[in-house]
């Protein structure tokens, strides 16, 4: 077995396999720049390399990956970012960044697998379910919390109706910034499989050795034939003009003021923990009583 230790990423080579090792537990796996482009270089190998069929994307640690990496002091400045900011053009670092390796990741010409467990958040939701096959362990967790937690209409590639295939399902996580666990992204159609924790490694292992008993050429036919019906319906369209939205909306006066108003109310610094907050806030206001985003969890 090939196996090479990235800056943020383990990369093996297991006869047809391909296995991509989200490798910054520390940092719960946030997607900083480093994390995107060992990604990408990652698919990029895989993707040349004819004796590779099946590609498996993991994570070390606690759980998958929990988005972009926002740190509690407001995001880091991505190189990427800066370098499009100082040449004047306000979405060049993120589409560089946030759109075109999830394009790579949906276009990739091989089968991909995504075997999930624990927190899978925010832009690390577009890392697994861009996959062809989505494998979840009973404690995975699925959310978009940018809506209520950060004043976006989503992330840079959205992706939830193509998964769903179901506008009112996709509507209602959107909207309330709902948390999913295994099973009810399963329901969805978010996710393949759910699994105990101790059998996602196994079974996501089989699953790939199974697919890999086809020949490659059979394979990228398959891949082909998907792939072109969803892009038929306007789906590679969609998420490259989505990235557009988001900076619109991200820029309008009134999110700018919510934004303030989750400051001065102490909802917490992190999406999650506002989209918990205002979760509350709307209960309370239902039931009458005044609601507070002081306790809401991370």
């Amino acid at each position: 077995m090939e196996r090479r230790e990235l800056e943020t990423v383990i990369y093996e080579k297991d006869g047809p396999i391909a296995r991509i090792i989200l490798n910054r537990p520390e940092k719960a796996n946030a997607q900083n720049s480093a994390l995107v482009w060992d990604v990408e270089n990652s698919l990029k190998d895989a993707e040349a390399d004819f004796a590779i069929k099946v590609v498996i994307m993991k994570a070390n640690g606690n759980g998958f990956c929990s988005g972009h990496d926002v740190g509690r002091g407001g995001p880091p400045d991505y190189p990427e970012f800066v370098a499009a900011r100082e040449a004047g053009h306000p979405w060049a670092g993120q589409t560089a960044l946030f759109v075109l390796p999830m394009l790579h990741l949906w276009e990739m010409q091989k089968p991909t697998i995504a075997a999930v467990h624990g927190y899978c958040v925010g832009g690390g939701t577009y890392f697994a379910l861009l996959h062809d096959i989505v494998v979840a362990s009973d404690d995975a967790y699925f959310q978009m919390p940018l809506p209520q937690g950060l004043g976006f209409p989503g992330g840079e590639t959205m992706i939830e109706p193509w998964v769903m295939m179901n506008f009112h399902h996709a509507y209602e996580y959107l909207y309330l910034s709902q948390t999913l666990d295994a099973q009810e992204a399963q329901r969805l159609g978010m996710v393949n499989r759910v699994v105990p924790r101790d059998r996602l490694d196994e079974t996501v292992e089989v699953m790939a050795r199974q697919i890999a008993q086809a020949p490659l050429s059979v394979l990228m036919g398959i891949k082909a034939g998907v792939k072109r019906a969803w892009e038929g319906m306007g789906m590679r369209v969609h998420i490259q003009s989505q990235l557009q939205m988001m900076e619109l909306v991200g820029r309008a006066g009134d999110v700018a003021a919510w934004r303030q108003e989750n400051i001065d109310k102490g909802y917490g610094t992190s999406p999650r923990q506002v989209a918990a907050a205002r979760a509350k806030v709307a209960a309370a206001e239902v039931r009458g009583t005044e609601g507070t985003g002081s306790s809401a969890p991370v």
